[in-house]
C-alpha cells in the first residue's frame, strides 16, 4: 500500500482537494477532521487542564483556544505538543485498517505535513498550490480572516516554493477544479497500480 501525503498552504484549494481524491474512491484520512473529533473527545481535557477556560460543554471552543494561542509561540508549542501525538495516532490507526482490508493507495490529509516532519510517515507527496494572488484572494474571503491573521499564518508554514521543491506531485489549482482533478485521477492512475 502506498501512502500519499497531501499537503498545501492556506488557501490552496487542498481541502477540494482532499474531496478529489475521495470521489476517485481512495480512503483519505483528513488531519483537520481529526482534530475536530479529538477537540471533543480525548484532546478537550488535556487542553483545558493546560489553557483553563478554553474547554465548555466538553468540548474546545476554537475561538477561545485560538485568542490564547495565536501570536504566542510558546503557547501554541504547548498546544502543539497535545494534539499532534493524537492527531498522527488517529491517522496510523487510519492506515493500518485501511491496509488490512488491502487497499492499494490512502491519502493522508496533513495541512503541516512538512511543518510537524511528517515526511517520513508517507511514501510520497502531493502539494496543492496556486499563485500567491489567488492564494491571497481566497484566504482574505473567509469570516473573520484578516491581513493579520494571514500574514501570522503564513509565516508558521514552510513557503509554497519549497513545498513545491520537496513534491514528488505538484497539483496546481489555481488552473481551476477541471485541471486539478485531472491531475489527481493521474497520481491515482499511477500509484494505486504500485501499492
Amino acid at each position: 500500500m502506498i501512502v500519499l501525503g497531501l499537503t498545501g498552504s492556506i488557501g490552496m484549494g487542498k481541502s477540494a482537494t482532499a474531496r478529489m481524491f475521495s470521489e476517485a474512491g481512495v480512503p483519505v484520512h483528513d488531519s483537520d477532521a481529526a482534530v475536530h473529533r479529538l477537540y471533543a473527545g480525548k484532546a478537550a481535557p488535556l487542553i483545558e487542564a493546560a489553557f483553563p477556560g478554553v474547554v465548555e460543554d466538553g468540548t474546545v471552543d476554537r475561538a477561545r483556544l485560538g485568542a490564547r494561542v495565536l501570536g504566542d509561540a510558546a503557547a501554541l508549542k504547548a498546544l502543539e505538543a497535545i494534539v499532534h501525538p493524537l492527531v498522527r495516532a488517529d491517522a496510523d490507526a487510519f492506515v493500518a485498517r485501511h491496509r488490512a482490508a488491502g487497499a492499494p493507495l490512502v491519502v493522508l490529509d496533513i495541512p503541516l505535513l512538512f511543518e510537524t516532519g511528517g515526511r517520513d510517515r508517507v511514501d510520497k507527496v502531493a502539494v496543492v498550490s496556486a499563485p500567491a494572488e489567488t492564494q491571497r484572494r481566497r484566504v482574505l474571503a473567509r469570516p473573520g480572516m484578516t491581513v493579520e491573521k494571514f500574514e501570522a499564518i503564513l509565516a508558521r508554514q514552510v513557503p509554497d516554493a519549497e513545498k513545491r521543491r520537496q513534491a514528488d506531485f505538484v497539483i496546481d489549482s489555481g488552473r481551476g477544479f477541471d485541471a486539478a482533478r485531472a491531475e489527481v485521477e493521474r497520481i491515482v492512475s499511477e500509484l494505486a497500480g504500485k501499492g
